[in-house]
């Protein structure tokens, strides 16, 4: 979104350059991002006097933008920066661009970008308060000019998946409003295989398909599984797993999330017998603290490591057929010798 500021009398006229990130959205929706202080009347009114414009005609505001519409504003400069007033605010995003170490970029287009999560950071906020995966992206993308400040009013970049806290991993954003809705349709289609590797208690010796259906505990803020005829108002899960590597009471597993739903691969391999390392919710505490006493393990062994992308075309070719694939944090590194 690219803007011009001319002055016409009292008022300035405010030229914007609709770009991919606003098209496709109605212009009074988009109005609402770039002042969302404004009431949906006052809109309504200058589209009506046209002191807000669509292309240099009037307009009712239901008209759908395309790229490289213009919309003129001739309003004072007092009203648009009362109406814009903290409506971007960019220092939590620097904040958490600068002190969330370990972050990094290992896939980026115009559209989309991978970054590889360590534990221990949440993927988007569980509170106010929190920093996250989501305001660091945005913070990288401020810093290296791939977005301004203005272009954040009508359009915030976001991860399109998410990780446990704990979980270390591959995590997708979104740069462009083009990337969120083809991720997001790839996601939902699940089109876009997602594997996992993780160490789990025991022996695991050959491939199998687990099914069941999730059933949250609100109240202990817990899921269970459930097969069978039962459960039935549950979340149906499918997750595909066999062996990689056997250690003496441990075996290194890859897995296929099929379905994608909160704690899936953790409950799916606890209900086996093989709990996932590290896992004090769904797992075996005494060999946990085995681990975590022995070798300073403080984390569940579970990596989102790679991510396999369809077929695509248009804008998304770069990412067609592309294979993501990430090392294994250095405490499966050191598990593996041990």
């Amino acid at each position: 979104m690219g803007s011009i500021y001319k002055k016409k009398g009292k008022k300035i006229m405010q030229q914007i350059n609709i770009d991919e990130n606003e098209a496709g959205q109605r212009l009074d929706k988009f109005l609402h991002k770039f002042m969302p202080l404004a009431a949906s009347s006052f809109f309504y009114k200058m589209l009506r006097k046209k002191n807000i414009t669509l292309n240099g005609k009037k307009a009712e505001g239901k008209e759908k933008l395309v790229k490289g519409d213009v919309v003129c504003l001739y309003l004072s400069d007092d009203t648009i920066l009362h109406f814009r007033k903290d409506s971007v605010e960019t220092a939590e995003y620097d904040e958490a661009y600068k002190t969330l170490k370990g972050i990094e970029v290992v896939y980026e287009d115009k559209n989309v970008m991978v970054v590889n999560k360590p534990a221990g950071i949440l993927s988007q906020k569980a509170a106010a308060e929190d920093k996250s995966v989501n305001e660091w992206l945005i913070g990288y993308l401020l810093k290296t000019g791939a977005i301004n400040e203005m272009q954040l009013s009508t359009y915030k970049p976001s991860v399109c998946n998410r990780l446990d806290r704990n979980t270390f991993g591959l995590v997708i954003g979104a740069k462009s409003l083009a990337g969120s809705q083809k991720i997001s349709s790839l996601l939902k289609n699940r089109e876009i295989r997602k594997f996992y590797r993780m160490f789990v208690k025991g022996r695991v010796v050959q491939e199998e398909l687990l099914e069941g259906r999730l059933v949250k505990d609100e109240e202990n803020n817990k899921s269970y599984l459930v097969k069978g005829n039962d459960g039935q108002d549950g979340s149906l899960i499918k997750t595909r797993y066999y062996p990689i590597s056997h250690f003496l009471d441990r075996t290194l597993v890859e897995a296929e999330l099929i379905t994608g739903k909160p704690h899936q691969l953790r409950i799916h391999m606890a209900s086996i017998g093989h709990p996932v390392l590290g896992d004090y919710k769904y797992g075996d505490r005494s060999w946990n603290d085995r681990y975590k006493r022995e070798y300073e393990i403080n984390n569940q062994l579970l990596c989102a490591c790679r991510l396999e992308f369809p077929k695509l075309e248009g804008d998304f070719a770069p990412l067609s057929q592309k294979v993501i694939e990430i090392s294994l944090p250095k405490e499966f590194r050191m598990l593996v010798h041990v």
